[in-house]
This record gives C-alpha cells, sequence and structure tokens, in this order.
C-alpha cells in the first residue's frame, strides 16, 4: 500500500485476527468478492492473505499450509464464541451483494441502539458465517442519544 509524499503512515491496527482457513480460493471469493475486502499481500506458496476493509484487517492462512498455531482440535464451524464486528459506511450495499450471491445472512439486517455508558449508540447490523463458519457483524453507526 502506497500513500501520499510526506504523508504520516496510518498506524497499525492493535489487534489483527488470523483466520485459520480450510480452502484461501473459497475464503477470497467470500472475503474479497463479497464482502469487498482488498487484498493487501499474500504469500500464494503458504495459502496465505493479509486483508483490509477500511481500517479493518484480517488474515487468512489455509489449514495445512504454512505455520499454522493450532492449540486444539478444529472443528466446523470455527471460530465459535466469536464474532467479528467490521465496521462499514453502509451495511446495505455488503448485504445486497451476499444475498444477491445466494449466501445466507446468519442474521438479517437490522437497526437497534445499544447502551453505550451515559450515551446510545445506534447502529444497523447484519451477521453472515464466512465458507469456514466464522461469525462476522458488519455494521455501520447511525447515531448517538442520551
Amino acid at each position: 500500500m502506497t500513500s501520499a509524499p510526506n504523508a504520516p503512515a496510518a498506524p497499525a491496527p492493535g489487534l489483527v485476527p488470523e483466520l485459520l482457513i480450510t480452502d484461501l480460493t473459497v475464503s477470497l471469493n467470500f472475503w474479497v468478492g463479497l464482502c469487498g475486502f482488498q487484498i493487501l499481500y499474500d504469500r500464494p506458496a503458504e495459502r496465505f492473505a493479509y486483508l483490509q476493509l477500511g481500517t479493518a484487517q484480517v488474515m487468512l492462512e489455509q489449514i495445512g499450509v504454512g505455520r499454522n498455531w493450532v492449540p486444539g482440535t478444529l472443528e466446523a464451524p470455527l471460530g465459535r464464541g466469536v464474532n467479528f464486528q467490521i465496521s462499514v459506511p453502509a451495511t446495505g450495499p455488503v448485504a445486497e451483494r451476499l444475498v444477491g450471491a445466494a449466501w445466507p445472512l446468519f442474521m438479517a439486517p437490522e437497526t437497534t441502539w445499544y447502551d453505550t455508558g451515559d450515551t446510545r449508540s445506534g447502529v444497523t447490523q447484519f451477521l453472515v458465517q464466512d465458507p469456514d463458519g466464522y461469525l462476522i457483524r458488519f455494521t455501520s453507526p447511525f447515531g448517538v442519544r442520551a
């Protein structure tokens, strides 16, 4: 990724999940083709790709290739007990691409308010599972109220 001359480099994210996946090609069709991520860099021989959408970043690594760090048995669906929230300017276009491709949504798009201390934050959101079962929550803020 290049930046404008003399522009300060964007800080690296403090957390970037690396997801072990079963087939990099299938995962890239989902993450890049349907969800709108871009490949920042990849290592094809290792079946690895580093992706970005806005300020969200994720690494994908195919199981059985490269340096898989696996603390236990991998069983589908992968990533049980966690969902990855990804902020986007608008959730509608992502949901429309997924539905148009007949990709099932885990939770239909909704508009809701969450308590955030002394305020409430409004979001539109939906959830979808990637090809390996990782739960992805796309969210877009729309307001704050007392």
